[in-house]
C-alpha cells in the first residue's frame, strides 16, 4: 500500500512558484510578436547604471511579493501583506544602506514568501540587444543570510512568457559570511535562440523565495566585460543529469530519492511503475485512496518528485531509482515543469523526455513504456504555458513505436467541450485534486490492462 505524503505542501508551494511571474512586467504583444509598448531607448556606449546610489531618473527599484510591489521612493520600501494571498505574511523590504559611500547599496531581506523579487526596472523599453553577446550586469553583493532562502538572477526579455533566470542558490550560500563579493554574469546567460532583447523592461533582477538577506551595490550592464559566473548550456540542460536545487526541495528531494530506493527493493514484483513530478507524487496524497484501489493490487510503485523536470528524473534514473524492477508496464508522465520554470523549447523539453525514454528501456528492457502526454495547465487553451505543453505533445507523440514505447493523450478528459481546464478538477490548474486523479485514472485503464496483457 501507499504510504502518504507529508512532503506535498512544499512541493506544491514550489510548483507554484513556476507558474506565476512578476506582477507588473508583462506587455502585450502584437501578432508580429513585437511589443506595443512604447518605443525602445538604445543604451549608451559607455553602459547602464542600475543603481550607484545617485538618482536615476531612467531606473526605478521595486521589489514583490507574490501578490504585490513596492517601489522604493525614499530610503526604505514594504511590500504590503496581502490576505487571502499565497503568501498572506510575505515580509519583504529594502532598505538603501552603505557599502563605501552613503546610501550606495540596497539591503534586501525577505520571509515567509515562495517567491520574492529586488526588481532593477526602467522607466522605457530599453534596447539592449548590442549587449547581449558578450555584454555582463555586474555587481557587488554581499550574501548576509540564505540557509532557509534561495536566489536566482533574472532578465526578462520581450513577451509575457520570457524571462531567462541563472540559479545561484549553491553558490550564494557558499558567500554567507564572506563579506562583499564582485559578480559578473554574462548577458548571454539569460538569451535563447529567437529571444527579443529590443525592449527590455525589467534587464536585471534578483529572484528570491523561502527566507533571506542580502546587500548588492554597483550594479552596471556593461557591453563588454569578464564574467566569472557560469551558467547552464539551454540547449543541454535537459538532457544532462542533475540533483533539483530549489531552496524548497534541497531539505527533502535526496532523502525522499533513498526513501524510495529502499521502498524500490522492497516491492521487486511490481507491476506497474508511475515515474514523474509532483502530479506523479500527488498519487500519495490527493490520489491515495484511488490509488490504493486501482493500482495496489499491481504491487505498483510511484516515483514522483515534485518540481522535477527531465534531468532530475534523468538523474533518479541513474541513481537507482529502477534497479532490481521488471514491471510489465512503466507510466510517464513528466515535462511541465520544464515549461513552468524555464518557459523551455518544447523542443529540448522533448529532447529530454527522450533521453528518460532512452535510460528507460536500457535499465528495463523488459517493460512497455506508456507514455502520457504532458497534462494541460493553463484555465483556457491559449494560454502560454498550455501552448509550450502542446508543442512538447505534438513532438513525443512520434517517440512511440508501439512495440515498447506506446504515447497516449488522455488531456480531452481534463477538459470541457471548450478546451477550459476547471479549477473543479486542478484547483491551480496544474495540480489534480482527487476528482483529476479519478479521471487520470478511468482515461488510462483500458490501454494499461491492454498493456498488462501483452
Amino acid at each position: 500500500m501507499l504510504k502518504k505524503s507529508y512532503l506535498m505542501n512544499s512541493v506544491v508551494i514550489g510548483c507554484a512558484s513556476l507558474v506565476l511571474v512578476a506582477c507588473n512586467h508583462s506587455s502585450k504583444i502584437t501578432p508580429e510578436g513585437k511589443s506595443a509598448q512604447a518605443s525602445s531607448v538604445s543604451t549608451p556606449a559607455s553602459g547602464l547604471s542600475l543603481y550607484s546610489g545617485q538618482p536615476n531618473p531612467n531606473i526605478r527599484i521595486a521589489i514583490e511579493s507574490p501578490a504585490a510591489q513596492k517601489v522604493l521612493e525614499g530610503t526604505q520600501a514594504q511590500v504590503p501583506k496581502v490576505a487571502g494571498s499565497s503568501a498572506p505574511n510575505a515580509d519583504v523590504s529594502v532598505t538603501k544602506s552603505d557599502k563605501t559611500a552613503s546610501g550606495d547599496a540596497l539591503t534586501f531581506a525577505w520571509k515567509d514568501s515562495w517567491r520574492a523579487a529586488l526588481n532593477f526596472e526602467t522607466t522605457a523599453p530599453l534596447n539592449i540587444t548590442d549587449y547581449m553577446a558578450a555584454g555582463v550586469v555586474e555587481f557587488d553583493l554581499n550574501v548576509i543570510e540564505l540557509a532557509k532562502g534561495g536566489l536566482a538572477f533574472k532578465s526578462k526579455c520581450v513577451g509575457s512568457a520570457c524571462e531567462r533566470k541563472v540559479p545561484y542558490l549553491l553558490e550564494g550560500r557558499k558567500l554567507v559570511g564572506k563579506g562583499w563579493q564582485h559578480l559578473s554574469v554574462p548577458l548571454k546567460c539569460f538569451m535563447q535562440e529567437g529571444d527579443n532583447f529590443s525592449a527590455v523592461n525589467l534587464p536585471f533582477s534578483l529572484e528570491v523565495g523561502g527566507e533571506g538577506k542580502l546587500a548588492i551595490a554597483n550594479v552596471n550592464v556593461a557591453k563588454t566585460g569578464a564574467a566569472n559566473v557560469a551558467c547552464p548550456d539551454y540547449k543541454s540542460v535537459s538532457v544532462l543529469p542533475d540533483m533539483l536545487n530549489e531552496w524548497w526541495s534541497v531539505n527533502w528531494w535526496l532523502p525522499r530519492h533513498l526513501q524510495k530506493l529502499e521502498e524500490v527493493k522492497a516491492q521487486k514484483n511490481a507491476q506497474v511503475i508511475f515515474i514523474g513530478d509532483s502530479i506523479t507524487q500527488g498519487w500519495e496524497k490527493d490520489g491515495f485512496n484511488l490509488w490504493n484501489r486501482n493500482y495496489t493490487h499491481y504491487n505498483a510503485v510511484a516515483l514522483g518528485f515534485g518540481g522535477d523536470r527531465t534531468e532530475n528524473v534523468l538523474w533518479r534514473l541513474q541513481h537507482g531509482e529502477v534497479d532490481g524492477l521488471n514491471p510489465k508496464v512503466a507510466v510517464l508522465m513528466f515535462g511541465t515543469n520544464n515549461t513552468g520554470h524555464r518557459q523551455e523549447n518544447p523542443k529540448t523539453t522533448a529532447a529530454g523526455i527522450k533521453r528518460n525514454l532512452e535510460e528507460l528501456q536500457q535499465r528495463l528492457p523488459n517493460t512497455k513504456i506508456l507514455l502520457l502526454a504532458v497534462f494541460p495547465r493553463d484555465e483556457k487553451p491559449d494560454g502560454e504555458l498550455r501552448q509550450i505543453n502542446n508543442g512538447v505533445n505534438a513532438i513525443i507523440s512520434g517517440f512511440a513505436d508501439n512495440k515498447k514505447i506506446f504515447f497516449l493523450d488522455i488531456n480531452h478528459a481534463f477538459l470541457d467541450v471548450n478546451g477550459v481546464l476547471s479549477k473543479t478538477i486542478m484547483p491551480d490548474l496544474l495540480h489534480p485534486n482527487e476528482q483529476g486523479y479519478e479521471i487520470w485514472a478511468k482515461a488510462m485503464e483500458p490501454t494499461l490492462k491492454s498493456l498488462l496483457k501483452k
